[in-house]
């Protein structure tokens, strides 16, 4: 096992803050990327109702699983990294989180640690989980409802019928300043991440199944022989 490379669990191998550290491509393609101020509706049903599609999310979705689109930009506005793969989760606390390109990673949670795998290179880094996962967005994909206690609810919009909800992390120790989360009919199918490092990056999720059980094995992760 080699740790020469270790990276934060939201920022997967070359760049560091890059992959999960969320991005603004897809958003600037499609017209979204004017200040939110612009779009800000504020009547305190949009408002109640995005702190609600958060809420359910956290409380009522147990299992997820489908695939995801990610982009990055830097601060100048260039693209730094267009990447995919597949996402499993089963709340509380274990996700399995699968680049496939450009190339092949992998993000495992068991509830105890954090596993990145970068099969290409053939290195593997561990972290405990508590802390590499402390008020970060990945936080609020895998945890409970009680990961909200770590962010603050800064409003909501709603943009070409998608409900967009506004969050900051307590403490952006971690490097995110800012979470935006998409629901559209109800599901989840956009975030947007904005890091100290003005670096933004979109995950659009596709194909979603949501509780349905998912193999434990998914969660495991056993350290190949040639590590």
């Amino acid at each position: 096992m080699q740790a020469s490379r270790s990276k934060a669990i939201i920022q997967p191998r070359r760049t560091a803050v890059r992959r999960w550290r969320t991005a603004l491509v897809m958003l600037q393609i499609a017209g979204f990327g004017a200040a939110w101020g612009q779009f800000a509706v504020a009547e305190a049903d949009v408002a109640e109702a995005g702190a609600a599609l958060v809420n359910e999310f956290l409380s009522d979705v147990g299992t997820m699983e489908g695939r995801f689109e990610q982009s990055l930009v830097d601060a100048e506005g260039q693209v730094v990294e267009i990447s995919g793969g597949t996402l499993e989760i089963e709340r509380p606390g274990r996700f399995r989180w699968a680049y496939s390109d450009p190339y092949e990673q992998w993000l495992v949670a068991d509830g105890q640690n954090v596993w990145s795998y970068d099969v290409d290179l053939a290195q593997v880094t561990v972290k405990p989980q508590e802390k590499a996962l402390s008020n970060t967005p990945a936080m609020l994909l895998g945890g409970s409802a009680t990961v909200l206690e770590q962010f603050r609810f800064e409003g909501s919009k709603i943009e070409n019928v998608t409900t967009w909800v506004r969050m900051r992390p307590v403490d952006n120790s971690s490097g995110f300043n800012r979470v935006e989360l998409g629901f559209l009919d109800g599901q989840l199918t956009r975030m947007v991440f904005y890091d100290n490092l003005e670096q933004t990056t979109l995950v659009a999720l596709y194909d979603l199944v949501v509780n349905e059980p998912i193999d434990a094995s998914r969660f495991e992760f056993v350290v190949p022989d040639d590590v």
